[in-house]
């Protein structure tokens, strides 16, 4: 059994490798998945003793099957523009299998020698799968735009609340003798005051910040399973645990950095005060119509389309698809630039265009050209806002002064698409809106696109 755990650890990494790579992702994801399913059949074999029932493995085939069944219907019934969704509910099934195997392991836990070492490993596993669990389904519900209560000072005092509890009962159970505070009477309080943790955790976050937040999730599920992995001396559950924990982590930190906001910031629920700086008028702005889009874009040579959150609401990427192709087609070049928290999910933005399939090549993040911005005639923003506001540069009293931007603003000409005059997530002006060498075009992104690819077409 141990050289079929070795490869399948390797296959693990390996997949994972690969999906770093976008024209290598569907061999890792793969790979990857074929790894697991190595894993659970090594796992399966070993189990088999001469007292074994039939039944169990019975039992055990019709499990794995549902739940295969299950995922891939989701997966494929599931639209890409609700993919974070979907990663949200993935994410709290693996924070609820942490809790259902601590709550199982513990009637194997006696009180011999390293009892309390183990014991607390139990604890963290099903206390941090908990936090997944919960926060991942609070995640999955405002996604889905599920209106929740939302009193943020009291959910934050809350939540401290019960983290000194959980930490105060962690130190008793390390300090008392075991009978005292046995494991089996203090693991089921620890899984329940961490669900409700991971409600007061998720609640007060906002919309713009649930890229950080599934990053953060995702982490601590994958910290639950190292855990777990630690715990039935399972390599493959230790390793992949490892893995996703670190670049959970490591994500969660580029994110908020990409940001300019602290993760305490972000888990608090709130950005600083706005500078009372007096909102952008739609008299302030100077109006275009398609046809005058459509206009600027035949004629030049190089354009970027910078997408938001707005193109995945309006389901637009697949129109913006079909107006690359036909610039393509009359020579013009057309760069699709990507915000790294743009989006309701890490990687929101390209896994929309990957879906609309937009080649690879064309598909850059912010750092690849923000410093050849000018190079470009025409920038086309869609559904996005913050991501592309100048006063993140030159406005120490933004609330988000010092937060990297794509800089559109640096282009000859900038079209942006809106529905409205609204602000962003940061409540901020927008003083793009209001430069000369910005027109913006109002109206459903998905509409606007396509009827400026019509006016194309007669050009």
């Amino acid at each position: 059994m141990g050289i079929l755990y070795l490869l399948s650890t390797i296959g693990l990494v390996q997949g994972l490798k690969f999906m770093g790579s976008a024209g290598k992702a569907r061999l890792g994801n793969a790979v990857a998945a074929f790894s697991v399913l190595l894993a659970l059949g090594a796992t399966t074999y070993s189990a088999i003793t001469p007292g074994t029932s039939t039944a169990h493995f019975v039992i055990l085939g019709l499990l794995l099957m549902s739940g295969t069944v299950i995922g891939r219907i989701w997966s494929y019934r599931v639209a890409m523009t609700s993919m974070p969704q979907l990663v949200s509910l993935f994410n709290a099934l693996g924070g609820l299998s942490a809790v259902l195997l601590g709550l199982n392991a513990m009637h194997t836990l006696d009180n011999g020698p390293g009892h309390k070492a183990a014991g607390v490993v139990l604890i963290l596993g099903v206390v941090l799968g908990g936090i997944a669990f919960t926060g991942s389904v609070a995640a999955y519900l405002k996604l889905d735009g599920r209106r929740m209560p939302v009193a943020r000072r009291a959910h934050r005092l809350a939540a401290r609340a019960l983290l000194l509890v959980q930490l105060g009962l962690l130190l008793s159970f390390l300090l008392l003798p075991g009978t005292t505070l046995p494991i089996k009477a203090l693991l089921p309080v620890m899984a329940l005051l961490a669900l409700a943790h991971g409600l007061l955790l998720t609640l007060p976050i906002g919309g713009a910040d649930m890229p950080v937040l599934i990053a953060l999730l995702n982490a601590l599920t994958g910290v639950a399973t190292l855990l777990a992995g630690l715990l039935f001396k399972d390599t493959v559950m230790l390793i992949g645990g490892i893995l996703v924990g670190a670049t959970g982590l490591l994500l969660t930190l580029q994110m908020s950095k990409a940001m300019n906001r602290t993760l305490s910031r972000v888990l608090a629920g709130s950005i600083k005060g706005t500078n009372g700086a007096r909102a952008t008028n739609e008299e302030d702005v100077r109006p275009i119509s398609a046809v005058e889009v459509a206009s600027l874009l035949a004629f030049a040579d190089h354009v970027a389309i910078v997408p938001g959150y707005g193109m995945a609401v309006s389901q637009a990427q697949q129109a913006v698809t079909e107006l690359q192709v036909q610039l393509n087609r009359t020579g013009t070049r057309v760069d699709h630039i990507i915000h790294p928290v743009a989006g309701r999910m890490p990687g929101h933005m390209n896994v929309l265009l990957a879906e609309a399939n937009v080649p690879y090549a064309n598909i850059h993040a912010m750092d690849e050209v923000n410093e050849h911005m000018d190079r470009y005639q025409v920038v086309l923003v869609i559904g996005a806002n913050d991501v592309v506001n100048p006063a993140a540069e030159n406005d120490p009293g933004c609330s988000i002064y010092g937060m990297p931007i794509i800089r559109a603003y640096k282009a000859a000409q900038v079209v942006v698409l809106k529905r409205g005059m609204s602000k962003g997530y940061s409540g901020e002006r927008n003083p793009l809106l209001e430069r000369q060498n910005c027109r913006v075009l109002f109206g459903d992104a998905k509409e606007s696109v396509q009827t400026i690819l019509n006016e194309l077409k007669r050009i």
